[in-house]
């Protein structure tokens, strides 16, 4: 028990310390008379912009927080180098990520797909617009070089999401993962300066079992909205009907299409395991996220793959302390 209260407070420290090199004081002291000079215009000037930066900074770190908590809590355990980076490349996911259940109209969907693929081309181009997730991008894009290819595989592969429909199978569900996670993978292994084939081949294992997980994880909200988007082959294949996930069916051949789906998440996360050895250490933080992902698994194998249980919408409270134990190791 001493150990895990330890470890909590070495993680909180973590979390606090990376706030406070966020947080500044935007008001001069009440009461005090200053005299003008060129000199403090050239500081205010200074400080403006500076408060303009964390402002921004402050903003991405928010944006993951509340969108992608777990996506947050390994951002904290990566170098420091590469932690501001790895919030705007979240907080730029998170924007694209929220697009599809944010519009009423596939239209509009496009439209903001459009600002984005804009701003792309901006970034790259030096002439970020001023908003404050685009202006964090081309901070990282410029510090670490990121490839943009990666970027338009990701926008390309969320506009298209904007279909709306089930995927017809689990290599569709998988295809898109791989352009949707998965390369935002790669930008975070870029993002720490690591270029090796073996890490490359983990990330994109952890990238589709992300996206299946996700897409489990999401189930019970859709069908909430008469929406089901589980690969159609496998619920075809134990007799399941997109109206049996509507009303939160319970039955033995449900769960078997959740148990079908989530062995393949598991099956990925195996294989990008199976490169550990041979990745280079420093990579294993930008791989984290598998904690999170194996804590759901292993919470939907305990309800018997009931995927409408109550437990599974419940955050973890040890999950910070179980990656904070795993960073320390330095294992995924």
């Amino acid at each position: 028990m001493a150990a895990c209260v330890t470890s909590s407070k070495i993680f909180l420290t973590l979390r606090g310390s990376l706030f406070a090199s966020h947080r500044k004081t935007l008001l001069p002291a009440a009461g005090l008379v200053q005299t003008w000079s060129p000199a403090d215009s050239r500081r205010n000037a200074s400080t403006a912009s500076s408060n303009t930066e964390s402002k921004n900074s402050e903003y991405c770190i928010d944006l993951v927080r509340a969108r992608d908590y777990e996506g947050f809590l390994c951002s904290l355990l990566l170098p420091a180098e590469a932690r501001g980076s790895s919030f705007a490349l979240r907080a730029f996911n998170v924007e694209l990520a929220q697009i599809k259940d944010s519009v009423s109209q596939k239209t509009i969907g496009l439209m903001r797909m459009q600002f984005w693929k804009k701003t792309l081309e901006d970034i790259y181009s030096n002439d970020p617009p001023p908003q404050p997730v685009a202006i964090e991008l081309w901070k990282a894009v410029n510090k670490h070089k990121l490839t943009k290819r990666w970027f338009s595989r990701i926008i390309e592969e969320r506009e298209k999401d904007l279909n709306d429909r089930a995927y017809q199978n689990i290599q569709e569900l998988e295809s898109y993962a791989e352009n949707a996670q998965s390369s935002l993978i790669y930008l975070m292994l870029e993002a720490m300066g690591i270029k090796d084939v073996r890490a490359d081949h983990a990330a994109s294992h952890i990238g589709k079992a992300q996206g299946i997980v996700t897409c489990l994880r999401a189930t019970p909200y859709n069908s909430s909205r008469r929406k089901v988007y589980l690969p159609m082959d496998i619920c075809m294949l134990h007799s399941v009907s997109q109206e049996d996930f509507m009303r939160g069916s319970r039955e033995a051949n449900v769960r078997n299409v959740i148990f079908d789906i989530a062995s393949q998440a598991h099956i990925h996360l195996q294989h990008a395991r199976s490169f550990s050895k041979s990745v280079p250490p420093k990579a294993a933080p930008a791989f984290m996220l598998t904690v999170g992902l194996e804590d759901y698994l292993d919470k939907v194998r305990k309800v018997d793959f009931d995927v409408f249980h109550p437990s599974l919408q419940k955050r973890n409270p040890l999950l910070p302390i179980n990656l904070y134990i795993r960073s320390w190791k330095n294992t995924y």
